[in-house]
């Protein structure tokens, strides 16, 4: 059965106390706050992301949820004005920090709600620094698609980026803030790198700053997407639940 969870920055130290046990799950949000996603989608459409999917586990995941990360290792943006990357190491420790320090208080369990790809890498590496100091870290990857984001990114010839996915999923949470009228496909071969402004460089070239076909997209599509994620969230906390933290060496 769902039931609430605890939103950590709204705690005084004694409420946190009291909820940071050795048997709480500590989710940890990350989405960019400043990457490009074409000229429809602000730069903060990870964060929104984030934040969406970190008010739902709240609750309904009965986790210990901290704000939301804006910043990682996002270096295939770096191309376009307003994206901001760390390098792999600084978003690395970044995390192991953040997780580091609420050990100490009992918990053994962090999942990372994590809105990129390229993050995956410093994440794997925290969770191998984190299993040495006695505490398990499983994060949100986003390469494994279910069968309905698969289905929706099929329909587009190639791309992964500021798409056909990410953009019905943002006209389902934030309509708001998403421009159609200057959505624009942009379907270039996929090559080695990031994403690049300069058709001559090495990289997958996009003078928009999109890779896929966004101008298909709806709310309709994007809220499918949306339940398929959130129902991935709760299923890999479930599975955390049950890990037994390593033994430190």
């Amino acid at each position: 059965m769902s039931h609430r969870g605890h939103d950590l920055a709204r705690l005084t130290w004694p409420q946190a106390e009291a909820v940071l046990t050795a048997d709480a799950v500590v989710v940890v949000p990350l989405g960019a706050a400043t990457k490009e996603h074409g000229p429809h989608l602000p730069l903060n459409t990870d964060w929104l992301q984030a934040e969406f999917y970190r008010a739902r586990l709240i609750e309904q995941a009965g986790v210990v949820v901290l704000p939301t990360v804006p910043y990682s290792f996002f270096p295939a943006f770096t191309d376009y004005p307003g994206s901001v990357s760390l390098d792999a190491a600084t978003a690395e420790r970044t995390v192991t920090g953040i997780c580091s320090s609420l050990a100490r208080h009992g918990p053994r369990r962090f999942y990372c709600l994590n809105m990129g790809v390229s993050t995956n890498g410093p994440l794997r590496a925290a969770a191998a620094a984190l299993a040495a100091q006695g505490v398990v870290l499983r994060f949100t990857d986003l390469t494994r698609s279910g069968p309905v984001t698969a289905a929706l990114h099929a329909q587009q010839a190639r791309g992964s980026h500021a798409d056909l996915v990410e953009t019905s999923v943002m006209l389902a949470i934030a309509p708001e803030v998403v421009d159609m009228a200057r959505a624009v496909a942009d379907l270039q071969p996929d090559a080695p790198g990031g994403l690049v402004r300069d058709a001559g460089r090495p990289g997958v070239w996009s003078a928009s700053g999109v890779w896929g076909d966004p101008t298909g997209a709806t709310a309709e599509a994007g809220a499918a997407v949306v339940a398929e994620r959130l129902a991935a969230m709760m299923a890999d906390i479930a599975a955390l639940r049950l890990e037994t933290p390593p033994i430190p060496p």
